[in-house]
Order: structure tokens, then C-alpha cells, then sequence
């Protein structure tokens, strides 16, 4: 209730949804795992996590899972700090680690169940969930085997289940397609885009930029414990890259020629990948053209096709060096440091 004369105060902003970091730093000891990174995944989206090993993936992915304080900076869980209130976060974000990590005792359903009763939900309710998520995940054959006889893929599935009991809003998964058989990959990407359409959060870290590739929406590249600059990753990805061309009936040096002269490009400028012809263009556009150009001109074009998905080219063209504001290397007389924590800095 207000006083005459005095306005109503402006109500609080809702908080911001996905995960919004901001200058987050990390150390162990003399080991900076995570120098600076800032970051926005939006809910509704899947944001992919790019970086060569020990650029501090991981690392990141720690923190935002409330399993690792920052030295620095900020980080916010669908509005909430999981340094100040990491039972908060915890409940509204699922947590897939590289490893398992499962009681190997524990059958695949009473893994799901015990995670589930840990997030303080009924047994019955909790056996009913993890029998829904053994079909999703399609380990329903294996629901009463040990976690211990399941294979790498079979235990990826069963980490993805885990990190779904109590329904988040967030998703942070790191190599969720590590050991999938190639079914198993094509159903996690459904999934993935599935729970984006839902309006989750999702944020991928992984290795395989061509899965990557197929399934997010937005891409945040680290380099040396440190995001990289957009304006230096869109610059990257407006570099040339390199299509395939495949002739029907023609191949090495004489489809080389062929598909030079009908592009009317110097033929060192055209090179050749065991079957295919390879060939570089500026733009989309400017390979759409090409196509044109070489079934106008009579060749008989069986494949044609980006030889290197956008992120892949991305991440080549920024290199793995650390970025210009690294600090220096250490010098040579400095003594030897303590390892990070297992796996932290990868």
C-alpha cells in the first residue's frame, strides 16, 4: 500500500532465463584453468561449448553446476547464484558429467530411483519417473543390469537420464555423445532439440563439431581458459571453405581439369581429395553459383557439398595459441606447479 503522493515503486525484474556468465575466472594453484570467460546460452536454444582440450571447458561447466566456486566474475542459473544458493540452482539444472560416475552396484533403475528420492521425490513417484526415462533413453533391457556391465554408451544414456529425474529447466552436458553408436546420436540430437523446443536450456561441450553442428542453435568458442571475442569468431567463419565436387565417371587428375575449366580457375587453385574434387568459395552464394556453372557447362555432377560443417572451419581458423591478451608463459626457472584437478581443465 502506498502513501498519498508517493508512486507505487517499479516491480523487480523477473529473472533473466539460460545461464548468463560474466568475467568468470578459475585457478589451481598456478594453473589459471579459466582466465576469462563471459557467456549468454539462452532458454529456448541449444548453445554449444567449442574448444581444443585444456581450454577449460570443463572446468567452466564445473561452475556453473555449483560443484566448483569461481575465483571471480559472475554466474547466474535461470537468475539464480549457485555460489549463494547452490541448492537453488541445483533444482532448476541437470548435471551430465564426461563420466558417469554411477554406483556400479546399482542397477540402471535404482540409480534413477535413488538420484530421484535425493531430489526429495516420493518413491513411488521416483519409480514411476525412472521407468519413463529407461524408455526414453532406450535402456529399458537394461534396467535391472549393474551400471557396471554397461557399456561406454549405454552409461552416457544412463548419465542423460540421471540428469533428467527432476525435470530442469537447464541442461549442461559435457561429450553426451562420447562412445554413442550412430542410432543413439541421431535420437540425442531429437532429444536435444525436443527439450529446446520445450524452452529449456540446453548447453552442449563436446569434441564432435559435426554432431555439434546439427543441433545448436548459437556456438561459444574457448581458447586458452577464455572466450573468444565475436567479432574474431565471425570473422573466422566468413573465411573461405572448401566443398567437394564429384563427377560421375571421373576421377583424379581429369575431373580436376574439368571442374577448373568450367570454373574458370587457375587448375592449381582446384585440388583433389580421393575421389572428389576440392574446391574453395568465399560464400554460400558463391558455391550455389559454381554449382550452376558446372551443370550449365555440361558436367555431370553426382555430389556437391561444404567439406567442412561452419563450426568445424570456425574452430580451425582460430587456431588452438592462446589469444593476444594471454598473459605470458611462466619462465623456464619457475618451479613446478601442483595438477589441476582431475579433468578440471579440460
Amino acid at each position: 500500500m502506498t502513501t498519498p503522493g508517493t508512486a507505487a515503486a517499479p516491480p523487480a525484474p523477473a529473472p533473466e532465463p539460460g545461464i548468463v556468465v560474466e568475467g568468470v575466472r578459475r585457478a589451481f594453484g598456478q594453473v589459471q584453468a579459466v582466465r576469462s570467460v563471459s557467456l549468454h546460452a539462452r532458454a529456448g536454444r541449444v548453445t554449444g561449448l567449442v574448444g581444443p582440450n585444456g581450454s577449460g571447458k570443463t572446468t567452466l561447466l564445473l561452475m556453473l553446476a555449483s560443484l566448483l566456486a569461481p575465483d571471480a566474475g559472475v554466474i547466474r542459473i535461470d537468475g539464480i547464484d549457485p555460489v549463494a544458493d547452490p541448492q537453488a540452482a541445483r533444482a532448476r539444472l541437470g548435471w551430465m558429467p564426461d563420466a558417469l560416475g554411477a554406483w556400479n552396484s546399482l542397477s540402471s533403475r535404482e540409480t534413477l530411483v535413488v538420484t530421484a528420492r535425493l531430489y526429495g521425490m516420493p518413491k513411488p513417484e521416483a519409480a514411476v519417473r525412472a521407468d519413463a526415462l529407461l524408455a526414453e533413453v532406450g535402456l529399458v533391457e537394461l534396467a535391472d543390469a549393474p551400471a557396471r556391465v554397461l557399456s561406454r554408451g549405454q552409461k552416457q544414456r544412463l548419465g542423460l537420464a540421471r540428469a533428467l529425474v527432476h525435470d530442469p529447466r537447464v541442461l549442461l552436458l559435457d561429450e553426451p555423445a562420447s562412445g554413442l553408436d550412430p542410432q543413439a546420436r541421431i535420437e540425442l540430437r531429437l532429444l536435444l532439440r525436443r527439450f529446446a523446443a520445450e524452452g529449456r536450456t540446453v548447453l552442449v561441450s563436446s569434441h564432435i563439431l559435426s554432431e555439434l553442428e546439427e543441433v545448436v542453435d548459437d556456438a561459444v568458442f574457448l581458447l586458452a581458459g577464455a572466450t573468444v571475442d565475436p567479432a574474431r569468431v565471425e570473422a573466422a567463419s566468413r573465411r573461405a571453405r572448401p566443398w567437394r565436387v564429384r563427377l560421375a565417371g571421373v576421377e583424379g587428375a581429369p575431373a580436376v581439369e574439368r571442374v577448373a575449366a568450367a570454373l574458370d580457375v587457375p587448375g592449381h587453385a582446384v585440388g583433389v581429395d580421393r575421389r572428389d574434387v576440392v574446391v574453395s568459395f568465399e560464400t554460400d552464394e558463391d558455391a550455389a553459383a559454381a554449382l550452376r556453372d558446372l551443370v550449365t557447362k555440361g558436367l555431370d555432377v553426382v555430389e556437391f557439398a561444404a567439406a567442412q560443417g561452419s563450426l568445424e572451419r570456425t574452430f580451425l581458423d582460430l587456431g588452438d595459441g592462446r589469444p593476444p591478451q594471454a598473459p605470458p608463459p611462466p619462465p623456464a626457472s619457475a618451479p613446478p606447479t601442483a595438477a589441476p584437478e582431475n579433468g578440471a581443465a579440460s
